[in-house]
């Protein structure tokens, strides 16, 4: 086989080359050095690029140059000039690729320490380095019989748009439900001021559709959507959503073996859809909490939720106020600060936050450049940014009962981690003690969901119009908020950033299982299914994004939804196969794999008693919704389906 069959339609390979010297050594100025110098591997067949006195200094999320020195920045600029010129004259053919052994010393090159063996199959599959598409369903049993197994998927967002995806390649045929009026989920309905994605979105993207067009690093809410818009459209998936149809209920019929799903249609009226199984794609951060405030439907202005925007309302020249400010008052109060009259914003618990100088920062040229045309330069970006937040913060995560400083931290890497926030945000706050005081968390580091900051929040804070209130809300009365001490602070507008129903999963949908049984009394508050998936006694009913599968430590859950929609996947073929009409989990496998969550998820800092306010937890202070499990593991439990595991019936 000639090294051009070898890679016949393997889009990582990069375009042709064909811009001249100058051209490229301009765009090599905005490149990650560390990841050049392993394209630089796979063009020239020569390990000697890593295995010289250039190599990365440290490893830190969303550092992407390994701390090199500029002079050695330039050393390696320079010699990868020269190879990709020789790579262009001669026609772009790429040597032999690169055996497992020598990608492990790639792997261990970028990252600076070793990929244990046990990643490394989940790596490879991740970078999907041959061209292929390896999470895609794999299928035995015949094309009849899951021609004969109709879904209803419910949401059309990243995880329902992968399900179709998914589903269409198996010849498995499919409804997607969506009670937005298009694509994109939570990116479709969250529209306020300074909306972005926090995690990079060279890694917040398909594994098998990476983008090479994103404008920044971390996109804004219209490209996101704009991104799951077109991968619909490009596999077919869009004409086969039912637009602003809103599912009522689901109801498992025995006899028939088929879930009846009653759904809302856009006139309002009601129609039952039958379906041999039902996906919920819906995720967790779905339903907007609006807080039981004494007052709040007194006011007299314009009020909304921060996932509801209200455009046709003009903030400008206003008095604002913001409730809430974890993840996305965080976003809205430094983008509307420089606007309004004036911005009062309330918050009842510090976030603490992850110094990320390339937050808003806009995706350079000659990134954009090397993704395209670089040998695999996109793929081990994605590894790049994908590493550092794989199991490894699980460590500092995990409450060491022998540790003496349980008032602040629950071990020793957790007690640094919290220097670190605390000083980053110190050195922002400068001499406003009162303002420090405010802003420095009193829990442990980590224990609820750290933010993405590049200094516009606190920069926001410290401006003349905004005032940071800490104080309790009494009540809202027709022109404002008044807080417990009885200070009133007058508003013309008010913003709900009170965030989601996490904790009612699904809500508020209604499943009738086996017996009449609905999902919420089998769960009593406390939301669980086998693998974070399926539940006994609800046949053919799969979940992605469900109870136990949150990510609050590495990873994205576009990696989680690849995961699970293939284990489902292979339920679907398994049971298209069986000959049977249901199938559901041995009710001890659900029993065992939630005894575990529970056992695992105590020990971790998301469980520390310091934690007084978290929509992580129901209201016995449980936590069901976040995943307490390795990424490895959950990719391991995910990856086959064991027929043992299933009842069918």
């Amino acid at each position: 086989m000639t090294e051009a069959e070898l890679y016949a339609g393997n889009p990582h390979v990069g375009l042709p080359i064909t811009d001249d010297d100058a051209a490229i050594a301009a765009m090599l100025e905005d490149v990650s050095i560390p990841t050049l110098v392993l394209s630089m591997v796979h063009m020239t067949g020569d390990p000697s690029w890593i295995r010289g006195p250039i190599r990365p200094l440290g490893l830190f999320l969303n550092e992407i140059q390994g701390y090199l020195p500029e002079e050695q920045k330039a050393e390696v600029r320079a010699r990868a000039l020269e190879a990709i010129a020789a790579f262009r004259d001669g026609g772009c053919v790429l040597p032999p690729p690169p055996d497992v052994e020598l990608l492990k010393e790639m792997m261990a090159w970028l990252v600076c320490e070793p990929v244990p063996d046990e990643y490394v199959p989940m790596v490879l599959e991740e970078m999907e380095l041959d061209g292929g598409d390896p999470r895609a369903v794999v299928t035995t049993s015949a094309p009849e019989a899951r021609a004969a197994l109709p879904v209803v998927v419910v949401g059309a967002g990243e995880s329902g748009v992968l399900a179709g995806i998914r589903l269409k390649q198996a010849g498995i045929p499919f409804t997607i439900v969506e009670k937005d009026a298009g694509i994109g989920g939570t990116w479709y309905e969250n529209t306020y001021p300074g909306c972005r994605v926090d995690v990079g979105n060279h890694f917040y993207c398909y594994s098998f559709e990476p983008s090479d067009h994103w404008t920044e690093y971390f996109a804004q809410q219209p490209e996101i959507q704009r991104y799951f818009e077109d991968v619909a459209t490009k596999h077919g998936i869009v004409e086969h959503v039912r637009f602003s149809t809103e599912v009522l209920r689901a109801t498992w019929d025995e006899s028939a073996g088929v879930w009846h799903v009653l759904v809302r249609t856009p006139d309002g009226s009601e129609e039952t859809l039958d379906a041999r199984a039902v996906i919920t794609a819906v995720g967790q951060l779905n339903r907007p909490h609006v807080p039981d405030i004494p007052g709040i439907d007194t006011f007299e202005g314009p009020m909304f939720h921060s996932a509801r925007w209200d455009h046709s309302v003009d903030h400008t020249g206003k008095r604002v106020v913001v409730i809430g400010a974890g993840a996305s008052g965080f976003q809205i109060v430094p983008t509307i600060a420089p606007d309004v009259e004036h911005l009062t914003v309330f918050q009842r618990t510090a976030q603490w936050m992850f110094p990320n100088p390339n937050y808003h920062e806009k995706v350079p040229p000659g990134m954009t450049w090397a993704i395209r045309h670089l040998p695999f330069y996109g793929r081990w970006y994605r590894f790049l940014l994908f590493w550092p937040g794989t199991d490894g913060s699980l460590a500092s995560a995990r409450i060491d009962p022998d540790w003496p400083h349980q008032d602040r931290s629950v071990n020793e890497r957790n007690d640094l981690a919290r220097q670190m926030f605390t000083d980053w945000i110190t050195q922002q706050v400068g001499d406003d003690p009162e303002l420090l005081a405010k802003v420095i968390p009193d829990y442990p580091a980590t224990g609820k969901r750290t933010l993405q900051d590049n200094g516009s929040w606190l920069a926001a804070l410290k401006r003349d119009n905004v005032e940071l209130v800490r104080e309790g809300i009494d009540h809202i009365d027709e022109t404002g908020v008044v807080t417990a001490s009885g200070q009133h602070h007058d508003a013309d507008i008010i913003v709900l950033a009170t965030g989601f129903t996490m904790t009612k999963v699904l809500f508020p949908m209604e499943f009738v299982g086996r017996g009449g049984v609905t999902l919420n009394e089998f769960w009593a508050d406390r939301p669980s299914a086998y693998l974070g998936i399926t539940v006994p006694g609800f046949p053919n009913l799969f979940m992605m994004y469900g109870p136990s599968t949150h990510l609050n430590h590495g990873g994205s859950l576009i990696f989680h939804s690849e995961c699970q929609m293939r284990y489902i996947g292979g339920c679907l073929d398994l049971l298209a196969g069986s000959g049977k009409t249901a199938m559901e989990p041995r009710p001890e496998l659900y029993e065992a794999y939630h005894r575990k969550h529970q056992d695992e998820i105590r020990q971790l800092v998301w469980s520390s008693p310091l934690i007084k306010h978290t929509h992580f937890r129901n209201a016995e202070g449980e936590i069901h919704t976040v995943s307490p499990f390795r990424l490895v593991d959950y990719w391991n439990w995910t990856r086959h389906v064991e027929p043992g595991d299933f009842v069918l019936s």
